[in-house]
């Protein structure tokens, strides 16, 4: 799996999975339940998780959306 987005923002993590939706490609949010037990203080981002061979096309959508700041750094291809 392929750590797109780590963030605190629940509109930005709603926005992107859309995005992933609209466009066929799976996502999965993980740490909610660490976010939802350190009591929403901000702490733990949640992650937005792609599979690895769709990574790619994901940041694409990602930056077309103008949100390419919100990514994370990646040295695949």
């Amino acid at each position: 799996m392929h750590d797109l987005i780590r963030t605190n923002d629940p509109v930005l993590i709603s926005f992107v999975e859309s995005l992933m939706r609209d466009a066929g490609i799976g996502c999965m949010v993980a740490d909610s339940g660490m976010s939802i037990l350190e009591g929403s203080v901000g702490v733990i981002p949640r992650r937005i998780l792609v599979e690895t061979e769709m990574a790619t096309q994901a940041r694409r959508i990602v930056i077309d959306a103008g949100l390419e700041a919100e990514l994370r750094p990646w040295h695949g291809s």
